[in-house]
């Protein structure tokens, strides 16, 4: 509905004037438009797209792709060439570092000025000043000239303002890239408290924070969205033309796996914890994509007795089987994989590197290659889940991709058990009990 939109982009396109040297600067100047002494650099090109109320909008896309340049225009710090922006509601951005703050004030001096730009009176900041502080946690150091910050204090001190200004949009970029592990789990806490009620359009480089955060994402590439949709789809895609990139050779390719996968039901340890559902299905047309040197043949997931398992209760012994065709001679191939959930957020993987880094598996022109994979199956909250596959050339650090297949198979958990978090650890003993009185300190 109309009255739910509160970003609504049309046609958005923002040009820059691009000057050889200043002596071509003045002569346009002189020039009146006669004559065109620069080149045009187009940052934005007739962007369209609508935000709707307490949507979470991810923007991804490399250096230069437009994704500041978007945000500047949406927050009117940018007057695009044209096209048109309509907005409903406070907006508070964290855009660059240290952007709106001067740093000649004090922290104190900029938390007063940047509220009062936000749109607070100084009544309203007297109220929630020590909130802010405390948010911030930057000690004396408020008191002091912001060009003394570091970077991750100037970051604390931004996002500690626009924390508290009742915002209806929040516009985030990449800035808290920069603060250190305890004041981000600060902010993420803060902000799916946000997404409760607001508004939030948030750019990274970081897929598994678009794909945990975000409802939506965006791909902009040189100043077009190349691709929108579900998180998942959209990192995933963006994932795989970094990597083809990054190799400068990609033949994307479309495979089937074909491979019996048994429905089995086999009874663990504690048998309350098992429900009879039906198994899910796994997929036989995977999207893929890799330089052709080889080729993932087939992906088995078993139980300890060998039979495959297509649904899971947690905490049983599975072995995760990938075969592998080499169509080249490989010197140093690297086998492995990820379990994610149905959002597409990674939660556990490994790959055959580390075991043999000092001495490589290496293998011909036409060999198979079959890794196995043993471990105890976590405890996962109940959905359905996938594993995406993977074989490369090289080492750790520098590797070529052969194939990649996305979701090469899924299963399903059916665990009963509480999990607390993402996933849960398959204990080996849990036990409570009062110690006796002499054995208190």
């Amino acid at each position: 509905m109309l009255e739910d939109i509160v970003i609504n982009i049309e046609n958005l396109s923002k040009c820059y004037h691009i000057y050889s040297s200043p002596r071509d600067r003045l002569l346009q100047m002189l020039s009146f438009n006669r004559k065109h002494y620069y080149r045009e650099f187009w940052a934005l090109k007739n962007i369209s797209f609508k935000v709707s109320s307490g949507e979470t909008l991810g923007i991804i896309g490399r250096n230069g792709s437009g994704k500041s340049t978007l945000l500047q225009t949406i927050c009117n710090t940018l007057t695009p060439t044209s096209g048109l922006i309509h907005t409903k509601g406070r907006i508070a951005a964290l855009l660059e570092l240290g952007s709106g703050f001067n740093p000649e004030f004090t922290g104190l001096e900029n938390v007063y000025l940047n509220a009062a730009v936000l749109g607070l009176t100084k009544h309203e900041i007297d109220e929630r000043y020590d909130s802010i502080s405390a948010f911030a946690d930057i000690g004396d150091y408020i008191y002091q000239p912001v060009k003394s910050y570091s970077s991750g204090m100037v970051v604390r001190l931004a996002f500690s303002v626009i924390a508290h200004v009742d915002a209806n949009i929040l516009i985030i970029d990449e800035a808290l890239a920069v603060g250190d592990a305890f004041f981000t789990q600060k902010c993420m806490r803060f902000l799916r408290s946000f997404m409760e009620k607001g508004t939030i359009v948030f750019v990274s480089h970081d897929t598994g924070a678009i794909r945990s955060l975000c409802s939506r994402a965006i791909w902009l590439e040189n100043g077009n969205i190349h691709m929108q949709g579900k998180p998942k789809d959209v990192c995933e895609s963006y994932l795989e033309a970094f990597f083809e990139e990054q190799q400068r050779k990609g033949i994307k390719t479309s495979l089937k796996i074909n491979f019996d996968q048994k429905m089995t039901k086999k009874n663990t340890k504690k048998n309350d914890q098992i429900e009879n559902t039906q198994s899910s299905a796994t997929i036989s047309n995977s999207a893929s994509f890799g330089d052709g040197q080889a080729t993932i043949l087939n992906v088995k997931l078993y139980d300890g007795h060998g039979d495959f398992l297509n649904w899971i209760s947690g905490g049983e012994d599975v072995v995760l089987q990938i075969d592998v065709l080499a169509h080249n001679d490989l010197d140093s191939p690297i086998i492995g994989f990820y379990i994610k959930d149905k959002y597409g957020q990674q939660l556990f993987g490994d790959n055959t590197y580390s075991s043999y880094v000092d001495h490589p598996v290496s293998c011909l022109e036409r060999d198979i290659l079959t890794a196995q994979f043993s471990f105890t199956m976590p405890r996962l909250a109940r959905g359905d889940y996938s594993v995406s596959v993977a074989i490369a050339n090289g080492s750790q650090d520098c590797h070529v991709q052969c194939h990649w297949i996305h979701d090469a198979i899924f299963f399903k958990s059916e665990s009963t058990c509480c999990t607390c978090g993402i996933l849960g650890i398959p204990m080996n003993d849990i036990i409570l009990g009062k110690r006796a009185k002499n054995e208190r300190s």
